[in-house]
């Protein structure tokens, strides 16, 4: 009796093979080694987050996941303009004598947070275009049909009040 209930529990539970999980390849990949990564700021306190999703305060440090390509941090902090540093990952895949080991450049990762200026006020006046500069005495008769009234007569011509 026992055997006919053994075997009536295991068909029940293998009842379809679709209700099965599927083995996949990805199954036997290694997961990627964690790096420890260290972020700096200057002033220090600002809020340091990757864009792969750890952030702490700085100055601190934060494992993340190795990508397979590089990542950024972005640091923020009142009254502060932000700054993002991007920060590449290098794998060296080892050898006979080293094993393989991952790093990141740069690391420490480091900012050094700008003061925020004032915002920008409404100007009540319009701005000004630049002034033309006058061209000199005779340069604008030169090429005129008319005579400038101010410039002086040329030798030698005859004037009409003689």
């Amino acid at each position: 009796m026992r055997r006919v209930i053994a075997i009536a529990v295991a068909t029940a539970n293998l009842g379809g093979c679709s209700s099965m999980p599927s083995l996949s390849w990805d199954t036997f990949k290694p997961t990627p080694p964690a790096i420890q990564v260290q972020l700096e700021s200057t002033p220090p306190g600002a809020d340091a987050k990757t864009s792969l999703g750890p952030s702490c305060k700085t100055p601190c440090s934060v494992s993340v996941p190795a990508p397979d390509a590089g990542f950024s941090v972005t640091y923020t902090l009142n009254k502060f303009q932000a700054a993002t540093v991007p920060v590449q990952v290098i794998r060296n895949p080892g050898d006979f004598s080293a094993p393989a080991s991952t790093t990141t450049d740069p690391n420490p990762v480091f900012a050094e947070l700008q003061p925020a200026g004032p915002p920008p006020r409404a100007s009540a006046r319009p701005t000004h275009k630049p002034k033309k500069p006058k061209p000199p005495n005779g340069a604008a008769s030169a090429g005129s049909a008319f005579p400038d009234p101010d410039a002086a007569p040329a030798r030698g011509s005859s004037s009409p009040t003689r």
